[in-house]
């Protein structure tokens, strides 16, 4: 079994450097990939309310043949349950789904800053972890700003940010702000543009260096540079493959090369943090 390295946040908590993404992964096909995930070696699992398979996921854990202490499980509060009372509740909601007695890590999935109540959605989390049913919380595509208000009002810092990152989308500036106040990096849709991406000559290159795929060369990137890469895969020989990624060391030229194939409009859609706005 791969063994992974282990990104560590202000506060002790640690999550191993690729975990598991179970967007679009539903019903009892999806409950049936994340048993296999499990399997194959993956501990840190990655769902939304949104997603709507938080039942799928929950079956999928308690399927597996692995402790469930070992098992790192999130979810994300939609935008639409910001406000105090509908978040309690909205949490409470994921764990009777989930089928845990603790949600191991709850992230706010976005800010809607427009909308104004992502305050009151992380005191919500706040308290749910002050009460047990939540061990660890962070939030997602918060910007630093977001970031600074919600520790001023409540006095607590989230372990982790999940936010896009990508190579055509490094986000540097946002990624070291992460790492001088302890907040783990996790990383949507690692691979980005797939299709577009393994096609670039130097992702090309470097694969070919190292003998392993595109796909895993920007795995590698993303574990060279703390970020916490959560990919889907169904299959188990993808499944497998992506966590072998984590054993991979490019050089710091193969990472600085890589990075350089960041572009302005990088953005995979219209989602700067600033302005969007989930339901």
């Amino acid at each position: 079994m791969t063994a992974l390295p282990q990104f560590t946040a202000h506060n002790g908590f640690t999550l191993p450097a690729l975990g598991f993404g179970t967007y679009a992964l539903n019903g009892d096909a999806g409950a049936a990939s994340v048993t296999t995930a499990i399997g194959a070696g993956y501990r840190l699992l990655d769902s939304a309310f949104n997603y709507e398979n938080e039942g799928s996921v929950g079956r999928g854990v308690r399927a597996a043949d692995v402790d469930r202490a070992e098992i790192i499980v999130t979810t994300k509060l939609p935008g639409r349950h910001h406000p105090r009372d509908k978040a309690r509740t909205s949490i409470e909601e994921s764990r009777s789904r989930l089928g845990v007695d603790a949600i191991d890590l709850h992230l706010i999935h976005w800010p809607n800053p427009h909308q104004d109540e992502y305050v009151q959605a992380w005191e919500a989390l706040v308290e749910a972890q002050q009460r047990g049913t939540v061990r660890q919380i962070g939030v997602s595509n918060f910007l630093p700003e977001h970031l600074e208000r919600i520790e001023r009002e409540t006095g607590v810092r989230p372990v982790v940010n999940q936010i896009e990152v990508h190579p055509y989308f490094p986000q540097h500036e946002q990624l070291a702000y992460h790492r001088e106040h302890g907040i783990i990096t996790e990383a949507w849709s690692p691979l980005g543009r797939a299709k577009e991406l393994i096609e670039e000559q130097v992702i090309g290159e470097v694969a070919a260096a190292h003998g392993i795929s595109p796909a895993q060369t920007v795995l590698a990137w993303h574990v060279a540079r703390e970020t916490v890469a959560i990919p889907k895969a169904s299959s188990l020989e993808h499944q497998a493959s992506n966590l072998a990624a984590g054993e991979i060391v490019l050089t710091a030229a193969e990472v600085e090369a890589i990075s350089a194939l960041g572009r302005p409009d990088g953005r995979l859609f219209d989602a700067d943090p600033a302005t969007h706005e989930e339901s």
